[in-house]
């Protein structure tokens, strides 16, 4: 009987239309297989729960009393994303639906401790006082990143990924991209949020892709038959505005991250946004990402000068697909946003095989699969790097086992990585064109691979979310009140 429900609840999930109704059955199933008595149980040998029950008593205590001076230095005292261990991805794996009741309410008070802080009703503070601490807090306390691995044609995946995260107000400020990800990630961060309603519409997508079967077609396999410079422009032209990485970022607010690697193989690559690039342009950025080598041609990047026109960027050094070398900028991005914690929707079909998504599990079973996969990963590096030892007179052979020994070597997991449910994709093929009905898959099964990760999201992004909400409206408060202060004494009669 009890295998029999298993067996209906896990088909109910699976043929879920969408979130609400996958959390509906996702519930059901941890209530009827006592999950629910797990999550209210807060004893358990995964995180210090002793500590984090005292400090939410505490936590919500000060609130209560109206104690501000000391709920400040409280939170001052310590807020950390893994405080006590309660980030451990293996409490969110035993039940369908969340974690421990205990870790959700003690980052829902922190957040809504840090939202009473910054509210008028506060006096005792002021207000130059309370956005130095939130921008300390916010800094020690890190921000989460969305990085959208090299995808080829598989990048509809990442359409249904970042669907559902912005369905859910859940889309970090940080997102990178490489290769096909890259395509997703500038679409994200050049359109206002009513555009991206109409990108994120099934039917918009089958209109795109339907202009562009002639282009993917050409990748069917090797040959030697690149596309063009111009046939490319003409396709990312069609889906991103003429921005810079700057401009982009103040029309949306979301940091936009490209990864490029240099044709050259004694330059570095590069991770291109509005800090590092903020003249550069967008669209020439994305194409130099996506420009697989052997099919397409390497990109020059171009940038928008003082007077409006646009000029060679870098203009001695031409750019390749950007997974080859950075599929997942993980340290870059730290040291650029302070970003701590990561997302990762993975469809790097290279390395798909070696990924297990699935939450810290012990037991021998666990232990021999996780060898099995890091044994094959280190023997395929050794075949990659044998094999182009062995035709190294064959230019094109080295460079195609270079690049994915390069690709193979590189960290591809975050703290939480969506995946998607085949695991064997044919590099030789992938970037070969879509059907309808197999983009409408892709896109469907990205939002089906998120919907069991977006507790667990909405759970360790809480705090940083709402310190992020409270920075930003700190800033615009301060710049109204510079504003008024200015105006009097600039229209002032000496």
């Amino acid at each position: 009987m009890i295998l029999k429900f298993k067996r209906q609840a896990d088909s109910a999930m699976k043929g879920a239309i969408n979130y609400q109704q996958w959390a509906y059955h996702a519930k059901e199933y941890d209530r009827r297989y006592g999950l629910d008595e797990w999550k209210k149980l807060n004893r358990t040998s995964l995180y210090n729960y002793i500590a984090t029950s005292a400090r939410l008593k505490k936590l919500r205590e000060l609130r209560r009393q109206g104690n501000d001076r000391e709920l400040l230095f409280y939170l001052n005292e310590g807020i950390h994303g893994n405080l006590d261990g309660m980030g451990g991805a293996a409490l969110y794996g035993k039940a369908k639906f969340g974690t421990k009741n205990l870790i959700r309410d003690y980052n829902e008070e922190v957040a809504a401790a840090l939202q009473y802080l910054a509210g008028d009703s506060v006096t005792s503070i002021a207000l130059e006082e309370k956005r130095e601490f939130f921008l300390r807090v916010s800094h020690c306390y890190g921000r989460s990143a969305l990085l959208l691995s090299g995808a080829g044609t598989l990048l509809y995946f990442h359409f249904g990924v970042v669907k559902t995260l912005w369905e859910q107000g859940l889309l970090p400020k940080v997102v990178s991209g490489a290769s096909g990800g890259a395509v997703t990630a500038a679409l994200l961060g050049t359109h206002t949020s009513e555009e991206l309603g109409n990108i994120f519409d099934p039917d918009y997508l089958k209109l795109e892709i339907e202009r562009e079967v002639g282009l993917f077609n050409k990748f069917l396999s090797f040959r030697n038959e690149q596309v063009s410079g111009e046939e490319m422009r003409n396709h990312i032209d069609r889906l991103i505005p003429d921005l810079t990485f700057q401009e982009a970022y103040k029309l949306t607010g979301i940091h936009i991250n490209i990864s490029i690697t240099p044709s050259d193989p004694q330059q570095r690559s590069r991770l291109l946004n509005a800090i590092t690039s903020p003249n550069a342009l967008i669209r020439e950025a994305v194409q130099a990402s996506c420009a697989a080598p052997g099919f397409v041609a390497p990109v020059t990047l171009a940038a928008r000068n003082s007077d409006g026109s646009k000029v060679p960027y870098l203009k001695n050094q031409q750019w390749v697909d950007g997974s080859v070398s950075n599929d997942l900028p993980m340290s870059r991005l730290s040291r650029l946003y302070g970003v701590n914690h990561f997302i990762v929707s993975q469809t790097n079909p290279l390395v798909l095989p070696f990924v297990d998504d699935r939450p810290e599990q012990h037991g021998y079973g666990s232990i021999l699969k996780n060898l099995c996969l890091k044994s094959t990963k280190e023997l395929s590096l050794a075949s990659g790097k044998t094999i182009a030892k062995v035709f190294r007179r064959s230019a094109g052979v080295k460079k195609i086992m270079n690049m994915y020994t390069s690709v193979l070597s590189q960290n591809y997991t975050g703290d939480i990585t969506i995946l998607p449910t085949a695991r064997l994709h044919n590099p030789l093929t992938v970037l070969a064109g879509k059907t309808r009905g197999e983009i409408m898959e892709l896109f469907k099964e990205g939002e089906k691979s998120t919907w069991p990760h977006i507790e667990r999201v909405r759970i360790q992004t809480a705090v940083s979310r709402m310190l992020d909400t409270l920075v930003h409206d700190f800033d615009e408060e301060l710049l109204g009140y510079a504003s008024q202060v200015a105006a009097p004494a600039k229209n002032a009669v000496h």
